[in-house]
């Protein structure tokens, strides 16, 4: 397949205007896979609230201010642990806590302090929200506080729960029944599933379409990843494929934008669906990848889409089906492998990933890198609405940071190697997140720029890893190791949100528990080999080899990028490899 693709793109072109069209148009519908990840940081926000009280109030005091409504006291609200004195109609005085609420037995004088005896109720009449930020959210709709609160944690680990499962199944039709009808049903599966989380009526339904919509959307991502480096040449593919992650996190700009615009949580709901809509419409138009079209032996419609490439990029003589036939099969190493690999592959399994102690510890490594990389990405875009300031400008900033990250990734990896830029910035990542605790809570300009910095450094080196973890593998185990890898990838964005949560134990926890093993990736990338300039290992005995034989590869020869991407990638479309975020 690699010999019969660099012949096809050499023909056409490898990154002519069919494929930036088809580029575009696809990576376009990857906006919405990050505005779907990272909409529960404003859709599921918690504001302040007491308890409600029976009756029509008449006064309310909170320290030694006094208002008509609850409505004025939010604005000097400071703490969970305060409470708001009301007086009814009816002479009753409550005191109002946010989880609690105790009725006064002596109602002669209304003061904020209060010695005498008190009944406590729960808090049957509800709750009261302070709106003056959001109008509504999922938490005030189904008072998903107190007792109910972690229901509202689950959120968004179920969705990212979701989002595992989606890569496998999408992964392996995609396979099956073609990358365009994949990428047609999960884009209507997005705009459907989006306008229905509005729609929902009580939270278990939220959370179930919530959940479909995380497997659609998990879904297009794999396979539009697949999709357009099937399309795309070696000499433009890798920064073509990484930047895929650049339009998720376009994705995530926009959430940040809709959110300050609208503070209802189901109309902030649809109008982030509908963002992505215009493809929806146009997605049907997409063509098939002549690559998948030929492992099917459909070779009558391959040849349609590279006729149809070949008019766009204006090539009056296109490459001929036959003839990228003929290539695989003259190939002597494909004759020679092929068919072996294609049996052998059968036969491994996870446990080939530590056959030896070299190949063991080189997994245990990698799956540390890529979870570490997950956990790093979300612990920073979700927490980065509670780092004070303006919430919105916060996470707008969040994922602006990334958009150079990944041109920085594709720069360094081939200029000073993958584990030389990876080691780096995983130790920049961890000593980040130690300066952020030492940086006083009222610096909020500061705490931000640095939390900035933790999202860039931690952007570079899950950017990278992907390519990294290909090269590190020989051919009969390289799927496994990337899906493995993948697989730890999908943990670190479960546990991420959990992790988050441990800002209420300690405001560090988070940002702690990332430097912890973002040292500890890094420490240990140092026994990883260097691939840059490296030939791709076919056996587990060369891969082996290459981790006893540490000797830089950045000596004069060409960067591998370009080989060592477009077997990955070739991989990738045969086999279902995702780009989990």
């Amino acid at each position: 397949m690699a010999l019969s693709s660099e012949r096809l793109f050499d023909s056409l072109g490898h990154f002519g205007r069919f494929q930036a069209c088809v580029y575009f148009a696809s990576v376009f519908q990857a906006m919405s896979c990050g505005i779907h990840y990272l909409a529960s940081v404003f859709m599921a926000v918690t504001p302040n609230f007491v308890c409600g009280f029976p009756g029509n109030v008449s006064s309310v005091l909170f320290h030694n201010s006094s208002a008509s409504s609850i409505e004025d006291i939010w604005t000097l609200w400071t703490s969970t642990e305060n409470y708001i004195v009301v007086q009814l109609e009816n002479g009753e005085i409550w005191e109002l806590d946010q989880c609690s609420r105790s009725k006064r037995e002596v109602t002669l004088d209304l003061a904020y302090e209060y010695k005498g005896n008190k009944s406590v109720f729960p808090c049957s009449d509800g709750f009261l929200y302070d709106d003056t930020k959001w109008k509504s959210t999922v938490v005030t709709q189904w008072d998903l506080v107190c007792d109910r609160e972690w229901l509202a944690k689950l959120i968004q680990p179920t969705f990212m729960l979701g989002v595992l499962i989606g890569a496998v199944i999408f992964g392996d039709i995609a396979d099956r029944l073609g990358r365009q009808r994949v990428i047609w049903f999960t884009s209507a599966g997005q705009f459907v599933f989006g306008i229905a989380v509005a729609f929902t009526f009580d939270y278990y339904s939220f959370v179930i379409v919530r959940f479909l919509l995380a497997m659609v959307s998990s879904g297009y991502l794999v396979v539009a990843f697949v999709y357009v480096t099937e399309f795309v040449g070696i000499k433009a593919r890798t920064w073509a494929s990484m930047h895929v992650h650049a339009f998720f996190a376009m994705g995530i700009m926009i959430v940040a934008l809709v959110g300050f615009l609208v503070r209802t949580w189901w109309v902030y709901q649809i109008f982030l669906s509908i963002a992505t809509l215009p493809f929806v419409l146009c997605c049907w138009m997409l063509p098939e990848t002549p690559f998948w079209l030929l492992s099917e032996e459909r070779h009558e419609d391959a040849q349609k889409v590279i006729d149809t490439m070949a008019r766009w990029n204006k090539v009056s003589t296109p490459c001929k089906v036959s003839e990228l036939c003929s290539v695989q099969q003259d190939d002597p190493a494909s004759d020679r492998t092929g068919g072996d690999e294609a049996s052998s592959a059968k036969k491994h399994n996870i446990l080939d990933l530590f056959c030896n102690w070299q190949i063991a510890r080189r997994t245990i490594t990698v799956w540390l890198i890529w979870f570490t990389g997950s956990l790093g990405y979300y612990v920073f875009s979700l927490s980065s609405v509670s780092l004070g300031g303006n919430e919105y400008l916060n996470l707008f900033l969040i994922g602006a940071v990334e958009l150079p990250c990944y041109i920085i990734a594709c720069l360094a990896m081939d200029k000073l190697g993958r584990r030389n830029t990876l080691i780096p910035f995983l130790i920049l990542s961890a000593l980040i997140c130690v300066l952020i605790m030492f940086i006083p809570q009222d610096f909020n300009t500061l705490i931000i720029l640095a939390n900035m910095a933790g999202k860039f450094s931690i952007g570079v080196a899950f950017g990278l890893i992907y390519l990294y973890t290909a090269e590190l593998y020989p051919t009969i185990v390289r799927s496994l190791a990337v899906g493995s890898g993948s697989m730890m990838c999908r943990v670190g964005s479960v546990v991420a949100p959990f992790c988050v949560y441990l800002r209420s134990v300690w405001i560090f926890m988070p940002l702690l528990l990332v430097g912890i093993m973002a040292l500890l990736s890094g420490i240990l990338t140092i026994m990883l080999p260097e691939t840059l300039g490296r030939p791709l290992t076919n056996t587990l005995v060369e891969a082996t080899e290459m981790g006893r034989n540490k000797k830089s590869c950045s000596e004069k020869t060409p960067p591998a990028h370009s080989g060592a991407a477009s077997e990955k990638i070739e991989m990738f479309g045969q086999e279902r490899v995702s780009t989990d975020k």
